[in-house]
C-alpha cells in the first residue's frame, strides 16, 4: 500500500510555485497589488503585506482563466491565503501553470 498523505501534505502537493504580480480589484479599496507565490486549482498564496481582512473578496485576472473571484481565508504579516469562488478545471489549470511558470524545471510534477 502506498504512503498515506495527510491533508496538509495533499494541499502542499497540489500547489505550484509561481512568481506572478497581479492587480486585484477590491470593492472598496479599488486596485490592490498582490504577488502570487503559489497557486492551486482551489486558491493561491500571496506574499507581502496585504491591506485586507479575513473574509474580504477580490477579483483577479489570470492567464487562461480570465477574471476569477477569491476570498481571503487566512492572513499573517507577510502572507495571505485566498480561496477561489470556483475550482479551476484541470486542463485549464495545467495551461495556467504553463503560462505562469514557463520554466518546466521549476514546475511541480503533475
Amino acid at each position: 500500500m502506498g504512503a498515506q498523505l495527510s491533508v496538509t501534505d495533499m494541499r502542499r502537493a497540489m500547489r505550484h510555485p509561481v512568481d506572478q504580480p497581479v492587480i486585484a480589484e477590491h470593492r472598496q479599496l479599488g486596485d490592490v497589488h498582490l504577488h502570487i507565490s503559489n497557486i492551486s486549482a482551489h486558491g493561491f498564496m500571496a506574499a507581502g503585506a496585504i491591506p485586507l481582512q479575513r473574509g474580504e473578496r477580490i477579483v483577479i485576472r489570470l492567464p487562461i482563466i480570465g477574471r476569477i473571484e477569491a476570498h481571503l481565508i487566512w492572513l499573517t504579516d507577510e502572507r495571505a491565503g485566498f480561496q477561489f469562488e470556483r475550482i479551476i478545471r484541470l486542463d485549464d489549470f495545467n495551461q495556467l501553470i504553463d503560462a505562469m511558470q514557463p520554466n518546466p524545471r521549476l514546475r511541480r510534477a503533475r
